[in-house]
């Protein structure tokens, strides 16, 4: 054991009880390179994080640039500072036109705590609706409204009023009430499988919350930025909500999130009380300097129409008997394989050969698949060609 690997476990604390103690001295395009020696093609992105791949020049000189220029100089919202401007400006044009006031904060889960906090402040409302198996994030109030047993139990007492519909039975939505605050959902179901909406599920969603007058609020932390060929994934399904919720991709591997609405709903939290939703780094201006290139590379070039294209070649190289689905879209992406033991298996002899996969929260017989989506078909098929020797090795 390395000096390094022995006070990442005295020194560090860990997730779980068998991290994969990849000990990594550099990464750059799709690769992550290890002090082994060895070069890991990344399949992961950082879960889904780094959008451009690692150590993108566009974003490396954004960085750069602004921390010549200056870092932190004050708390968010008070002073005008030109990466976060435009930041939200570029969202806001991007996308309807709603949705065209950007809160900036750290991460996914916090951007989940502020479009909650809004849902409650907008409607004078306490409850909300969730699905079961959600991932919103790991704070108190996003695992409040993750409907999985086996995350939350260990931490009651949680925020109290959420009830839990099933992703996809619209029979359920009946729950949606007057009582109703804001239903949050993620767009694509990820720690649950990268299950996708169908039958118009989302449609009725949101039909019904126009009934009740509860917001829709879109968690597309996993597949917004580009990930399944289209900037938000609510844009494949023709739903448009009253929050969206972004992070993870957003950064281009810095630690970023946002909530984005309506600007008569959010300047409900400027008033009554005032400071109705603070951050301290919340648009950083390095980490938005970032997220701005990152931004502008996804949509300036082709590479949300190639997600797409991308995503058949997966589909075509990884057709093998032991895989019985392919979950997902773009490149957001599950195989799912018979049972757990085996996704297991494949993750660490993937790793073992050089290539990074990694696992869903809940749906323990999937392995994931979310690579940058710079990646190339050359770096598809290598990866995938892997994927199928292991499997074969797994199951002889």
């Amino acid at each position: 054991m390395t000096k390094l690997k022995d006070q990442f476990y005295k020194h560090q604390a860990q997730t779980t009880p068998h991290s994969l103690a990849l000990e990594v001295v550099k990464a750059k395009g799709s690769y992550v390179y290890g002090a082994d020696g060895k070069a890991y093609l990344d399949f992961i992105a950082g879960v889904s994080a780094n959008s451009l791949g690692h150590n993108h020049p566009k974003v490396s000189k954004a960085i750069k640039d602004q921390v010549d220029a200056y870092m932190h100089v004050m708390v968010y919202g008070e002073f005008i500072q030109q990466p976060q401007t435009e930041l939200c400006s570029l969202l806001s044009n991007l996308l309807p036109d709603n949705l065209n006031t950007v809160y900036l904060v750290n991460s996914g889960t916090e951007a989940t705590e502020g479009a909650i906090k809004l849902a409650k402040r907008v409607t004078g409302r306490a409850n909300m609706v969730a699905a079961k198996n959600a991932y919103h994030g790991n704070t108190q109030g996003a695992m409040s409204v993750c409907g999985a047993e086996q995350q939350n139990s260990a931490f009651r007492p949680l925020i109290p009023g959420t009830t839990f519909i099933n992703f996809n039975h619209l029979d359920d939505l009946q729950k949606i009430t007057e009582d109703t605050a804001g239903v949050i959902l993620e767009t694509i179901q990820g720690g649950a499988g990268f299950i996708e909406p169908k039958n118009g599920f989302l449609n009725q969603v949101r039909k019904r919350c126009d009934e009740v007058g509860a917001l829709l609020i879109l968690d597309e932390i996993q597949s917004g930025i580009g990930r399944t060929g289209k900037l938000f994934g609510f844009e494949n399904y023709d739903c448009i909500p009253d929050i969206v919720i972004t992070g993870k991709g957003l950064g281009g591997g810095m630690p970023i999130g946002a909530f984005i609405s309506d600007f008569k709903l959010m300047e409900k939290l400027q008033n009554q009380p005032k400071l109705g939703h603070i951050t301290t780094f919340g648009g950083h201006p390095v980490i938005a300097a970032a997220a701005l290139a990152t931004l502008k590379e996804i949509t300036e070039t082709n590479l949300m129409q190639e997600a797409l294209r991308k995503e058949q070649l997966f589909r075509q190289y990884l057709d093998h008997p032991e895989i019985q689905e392919i979950r997902g879209k773009g490149l957001m992406l599950a195989i799912m394989v018979k049972n757990d033991n085996l996704a297991t298996q494949l993750v660490l002899e993937c790793m073992n050969q050089g290539l990074l996969l990694f696992f869903l929260l809940y749906e323990k017989k999937a392995v994931r698949i979310s690579p940058p989506l710079t990646i190339s078909d050359e770096e598809i098929a290598k990866g995938c060609k892997i994927i199928l020797n292991v499997i074969d090795s797994l199951v002889s």
